[in-house]
């Protein structure tokens, strides 16, 4: 009698497991059948998709970093760029206003010493003693001193108007957007760029390393044999130019290999 209701409460309980299957079952069909109610339906993908500023997201990834920085303002000058190559090359170096040799604890390798120093007043060039000496006539008191060549007027233009701009410390990126380099010309981009970065050591009566940038002659020879790119590439076994400073921007050596490889013309 005992063995009997054993067998008769295991299939009891086997109905009981098959009829909750097919409850179970059946409840999830309904379910997949029912509408989503708090879910909006999903849009179609789009097999080529393009982000949202409007540039494909394929070169996204591959962009320069650089092409995302702040365009320069051709009416604006820019510390960084246009002001501390030509204090770096006629003012901060050795026996002058660099970190070690300094005169008259005037610093003038950075935006803060120079500030620091009180040779500049904002928006007032009359009350500021670094446009008096590169301006001074007298060459006993005029900087940089005598036998170190005096700035150009368009450097000294650059200067006075960056004083009356305020004097401030303020950046962009050339090559934020698209570097032209067609139509590159000597005497309207490559004599310029190097009169502000190159033209303080490379020039005058003992021009460093016997290497004279102030005229295109010497500009040509070593810009034909290689030496002016390894220098501002900072390619291996060459010094790397311009000494104390940062590297010339991408835009900046793209324009000079431009300009070389139309062979270096005085244009």
């Amino acid at each position: 009698m005992q063995k009997q209701i054993s067998h008769t409460t295991i299939y009891r309980r086997h109905q009981a497991s098959l009829y909750m299957l097919w409850v179970l079952l059946i409840a999830g069909m309904i379910m997949l059948m029912l509408p989503a109610c708090e879910h909006e339906p999903l849009a179609p993908v789009d097999p080529d998709p393009i982000d949202t500023m409007g540039m494909d997201t394929m070169d996204v990834d591959t962009m320069d970093e650089d092409t995302m920085g702040i365009p320069c303002d051709p009416d604006v000058v820019y510390f960084d760029r246009d002001l501390l190559p030509i204090l770096k090359s006629n003012c901060a170096k050795s026996g002058c206003h660099d970190a070690i040799t300094h005169q008259e604890d005037i610093i003038l390798d950075n935006f803060e010493n120079v500030m620091a120093s009180g040779i500049v007043k904002p928006f007032d060039l009359n009350s500021s003693d670094l446009y008096e000496v590169i301006t001074e006539t007298d060459p006993d008191k005029r900087m940089p001193e005598p036998p170190n060549q005096k700035l150009t007027a368009e450097q000294i233009t650059l200067i006075s108007k960056w004083i009356l701009q305020g004097a401030k410390d303020l950046s962009c990126d050339d090559m934020a957007g698209q570097c032209d380099t067609t139509g590159i010309t000597y005497s309207g981009f490559v004599a310029p760029l190097l009169t502000t970065y190159c033209v303080g050591c490379h020039s005058g009566g003992a021009p460093s390393g016997n290497i004279v940038l102030n005229l295109h002659a010497g500009v040509q020879t070593v810009a034909l044999n290689g030496r002016l790119i390894g220098a501002i590439t900072w390619a291996n076994g060459f010094q790397q130019m311009p000494r104390g400073s940062g590297k010339l921007s991408d835009c900046n050596i793209q324009k000079i290999k431009a300009w070389i490889s139309n062979g270096a013309l005085n244009n």
